[in-house]
């Protein structure tokens, strides 16, 4: 029985991905609130030593989500110091040893100037802790959910997201509904 090379992944300058990974075995990649600042924090680092540009995200309890462009082709490289460097942190501060993701990541391309693409991946990932049931339609607001981008998008600026890039989905969402 042969075995089969992992496909390449796709990478060049201007890509966009929506990209996800999930905790080895189903398990908890965020124990607490401190790890899941911790995240954002590692996203950050990894922002300013790639210059990637982080359209969305949603942290959720074994598992996030990313909306991200890579203006140069540096996924891999990136992708392999932000969990790299997370993994690290977190077991250093949990004294555990051993992988926290399970596999590989998944990382689809987006068709980030074709209409309709990046509001869509940015909404579905905006809606998974509806889906997930952490915050009821109806009763209470996506707003409130304190570990996704959506927040950022209600307000004029987050301070502690310097590194999220608005502007192109805001954008498309205005021209959509008519008000561009």
């Amino acid at each position: 029985m042969g075995f089969m090379a992992r496909p390449w992944r796709i990478e060049f300058p201007g890509a966009a991905y929506h990209i996800m990974a999930r905790g080895n075995r189903g398990n908890a990649v965020f124990a607490d609130d401190r790890d899941r600042r911790r995240f954002l924090e590692t996203l950050g680092e990894t922002c300013e030593k790639t210059g990637w540009r982080v359209h969305a995200y949603v942290l959720m309890g074994n598992h996030y989500h990313l909306l991200v462009e890579t203006p140069e082709a540096n996924l891999v490289a990136g992708m392999k110091w932000l969990q790299g460097t997370y993994t690290q942190r977190y077991n250093g501060r949990h004294h555990v040893r051993g992988h926290l993701f399970q596999g590989r990541y998944q990382a689809v391309p987006v068709e980030a100037d074709h209409p309709g693409c990046l509001e869509a991946v940015s909404t579905y990932i905006h809606l998974n802790p509806a889906r997930a049931g952490l915050v009821e339609i109806g009763k209470q607001r996506l707003a409130r959910y304190p570990w996704s981008s959506y927040p950022g998008y209600l307000a004029r600026a987050d301070p502690a997201a310097a590194w999220l890039c608005r502007d192109r989905v805001l954008a498309a969402l205005r021209i959509e509904n008519g008000r561009g």
